[in-house]
């Protein structure tokens, strides 16, 4: 019986992981675009790329609850469509990044991406906390890599809330550039990671860029 209760509760992370990662790309993006915060539209970008690697891991928690071992078609097809989307974002920031220091453009106002990054920050700290618990319960490498790869969520809140809050309180010209960047760094680190465990590889998740792959 608790073994079918921790099971319940990791489909249960793995959905609200999915939902909050939604709602977080909703306002990201809304308040990015009326502020033209780039870091803060990114941010929101790769939420909703996360969207995409939510639904691959949840699939993955019912496979593991069926007692299937390897990755099936579906995930490696969510797996290598979220790693392309994670490298057109990359694309896409360090370009945008780019037009924006060259024509020294500031965003209106940063208060928004510090209030997303603190309830992202501290959103994913629990998430990572509970899919820990029943990862190493359950006995789970799979759900225990994935509790340890929100880490990269955490650090993309870290970025956003530094950008926001140096800009807030300096106005710093080309911090918001600068944030956009650092989160194309992380696009461009968990779209190589896809792709990793696309071909039948692994990842650490360690921020140590340490992927193998195991397929011939």
């Amino acid at each position: 019986m608790e073994s079918e209760k921790l099971w319940r509760y990791a489909l249960l992370l793995s959905v609200i992981t999915i939902v909050y990662n939604i709602i977080e790309g909703v306002i990201s993006v809304a308040f990015g675009y009326s502020d033209e915060t780039l870091s803060l539209f990114g941010f929101g970008l790769d939420s909703f790329v996360e969207v995409i690697s939510g639904v691959g891991v949840l699939h993955m928690v019912i496979r593991i609850r069926l007692d299937a071992e390897s990755r099936d078609r579906f995930e490696k097809t969510a797996l290598r469509i979220t790693g392309t989307a994670f490298y057109l974002l990359t694309a896409g920031l360090t370009a945008t990044a780019g037009y924006n220091i060259y024509h020294r453009s500031t965003p209106d106002s940063t208060i928004p991406g510090i209030v997303i990054a603190l309830v992202s920050l501290l959103s994913m700290i629990v998430l990572m906390k509970g899919k820990l618990h029943v990862g190493k319960k359950l006995q789970s490498d799979s759900i225990i890599a994935d509790a340890n790869c929100t880490k990269t969520c955490i650090y993309l809140s870290v970025v956003l809330l530094s950008a926001s809050v140096l800009f807030e309180l300096f106005h710093l010209m080309f911090i918001d550039s600068i944030g956009g960047l650092g989160i194309a760094y992380f696009a461009f680190k968990e779209g190589r990671e896809a792709f990793a465990k696309a071909a039948g590889g692994t990842c650490s998740c360690s921020g140590k860029n340490e992927c193998t792959s195991t397929e011939k």
